[in-house]
């Protein structure tokens, strides 16, 4: 069975577009089919996987909008992807009126969905519309969280929005767990955090492991490149490689 991640959380600067993008290819080297679907208008992600999101012709927001077939970029270091730019934005106030609004983004991949093992949509960083429609076309929700009190706090908020969702439009989404993100050992607020995730949420979801601080995240980003080709001997690369495992386990238990 297909497995549709939705990695999501409200708070902005959380890793999720690093976590989409690295674990997308992650997966891929595993022998996994995968599209990675960019539903955040900043388009980071469509950025991250090297194409120039104001000259796309088409984007998600076509799907969503118009109900045109969901585009597809192909084999991008092995992922497909469905891209996204700024014009997605205004998708929520063109479905406003729409009858089944909710259900745009699962009618445009429901076709193409035997084609892929995985499907990993990166949500934007707020509760609207578009994040909405993402957790409705999802099997699953991978909550990234940055070890940082503060950040740990909207957890609940999080939560909530994920139970509303379960309530009201996708009784089968559950929760596939969370990802401690930006995590620094040396600093104490990040260990107490990092704690504190693990007591305080494990019996919701598996707590993965951290993934580290460091600026060869962006500057693989900036290359347009996974981590794992970036930087080769990376030390996040074994915990980006568990973290694909886990997944992997996750859907063979369903």
């Amino acid at each position: 069975m297909t497995q549709m991640i939705a990695v999501f959380n409200q708070a902005g600067g959380v890793a999720k577009t690093t976590l989409v993008h690295n674990l997308s290819y992650h997966l891929s080297q595993r022998h996994h089919r995968v599209l990675a679907i960019d539903m955040d208008p900043q388009a980071s992600l469509t950025t991250f996987m090297d194409f120039l999101p104001e000259e796309l012709a088409a984007t998600v927001y076509d799907a969503l909008v118009n109900q045109t077939p969901l585009p597809i970029q192909e084999d991008i270091d092995g992922v497909d992807l469905a891209p996204a730019n700024i014009q997605l934005s205004t998708a929520e106030s063109r479905l406003l009126n729409e009858f089944s609004r909710e259900d745009r983004l699962e009618a445009a991949i429901d076709p193409i969905t035997e084609e892929y093992d995985f499907i990993l949509i990166d949500c934007p960083p707020s509760l609207g519309l578009l994040s909405v429609l993402s957790l409705t076309a999802a099997t699953a929700v991978l909550v990234p969280i940055e070890t940082q009190f503060k950040a740990f706090e909207g957890t609940n908020l999080l939560l909530d929005t994920v139970r509303q969702i379960r309530r009201k439009l996708n009784p089968e989404l559950h929760i596939a767990g969370f990802v401690p993100t930006r995590y620094d050992a040396r600093n104490t607020q990040d260990v107490r955090t990092l704690g504190a995730i693990q007591s305080e949420l494990t019996a919701i979801g598996k707590i993965f492991p951290a993934v580290p601080r460091s600026t060869a995240f962006a500057d693989a980003a900036e290359q347009r490149q996974p981590l794992a080709k970036y930087a080769r001997r990376h030390p996040g690369i074994a915990v980006l490689e568990e973290i694909a495992a886990g997944l992997e386990a996750l859907s063979d238990a369903r």
